[in-house]
């Protein structure tokens, strides 16, 4: 599966928030943060005087300061450019499209990394887990999912939980939902995005198909360092357990919403079967 651009409905970084201004906006993120005013302050070299007031909205902080109180609070890139804005700035962090020809370093290196990570399955997705990129091993473990939901954009979360898409192959299916969907109550807390809740809301009343799910480790496996994802593929059950990696300190929306999602063997049974399907492939 080659690389796949997709233009995404994520919201624009560009449009004035509504609100107060942007006082507000730094005390959500301080509260959410569950960080004090005076250790805030001291993290941005400040004062907890200077903090009160900025979030009361009694005193204008500077576009340094917006951002340096950002950076502390672990606010995500879209989101900074929302503060910048409330606070009368210009937004900071440009939304390059992905097939935008300034990214194509990028997409190439995508491109080879996950190429690189076979056989073993390796995707991108963005923030609403569109996927962008997707090496052979993911081809393979979409084996029998119909047509009618491998039509682009595809979505990771919509094919692993669909009742119609892996979920009926997934033999810890119970323990991976929970998981996934545990995983996006998180971003929706960190991500005040409406589409990324939106999905969530969809995936999480999808019907729960009828798998063999036994929900617990086999005897006659190694052991397990993280939960796995158990899958059946032609008459056998693999193991993986994933990893996923972004950029360090992205310098752009687009580039800061992006996730590698790697998939690796969690027993050598599995390694073994995955050889030798690349080298017949």
């Amino acid at each position: 599966m080659r690389m796949t651009i997709v233009s995404t409905g994520t919201d624009s970084a560009a449009a004035a928030p509504a609100g107060p201004g942007v006082g507000p906006l730094l005390r959500a993120w301080r509260e959410r943060r569950r960080v004090s005013q005076l250790e805030l302050a001291l993290r941005a070299d400040s004062s907890a005087r200077h903090i009160s007031f900025v979030e009361t909205g009694r005193s204008r902080p500077s576009e340094e300061m917006v951002l340096r109180l950002a950076e502390h609070l672990d606010v995500p890139v879209r989101e900074r450019n929302s503060l910048l804005l409330a606070a009368g700035y210009a937004p900071r962090y440009p939304e390059t499209p992905l097939d935008d020809p300034a990214l194509g370093a990028l997409r190439e290196g995508l491109e080879r990394l996950i190429q690189g990570y076979e056989p073993y399955p390796a995707l991108v997705v963005d923030a609403t887990y569109t996927v962008v990129a997707a090496n052979r091993g993911i081809t393979m473990l979409l084996d029998g999912v119909p047509e009618s939901l491998l039509q682009p954009p595809l979505n990771a979360m919509r094919l692993t939980l669909h009742p119609e898409g892996m979920a009926p192959r997934i033999r810890n299916l119970g323990a991976w939902r929970g998981h996934l969907l545990t995983q996006m109550e998180r971003q929706i807390a960190l991500h005040r995005s409406e589409p990324l809740r939106a999905l969530y809301e969809e995936v999480a009343a999808y019907p729960v198909p009828q798998a063999v799910d036994d929900g617990e480790q086999p005897k006659d496996s190694v052991p397990y360092f993280a939960l796995p994802l158990r899958i059946e593929h032609d008459g056998r059950v693999l193991s993986f357990v994933s990893s996923i990696s972004t950029f360090n300190t992205p310098m752009d929306v687009t580039v800061s919403e992006l996730a590698i999602e790697t998939f690796l063997p969690a027993d050598p049974a599995t390694a073994k079967y995955l050889h030798a399907l690349g080298a017949d492939g």
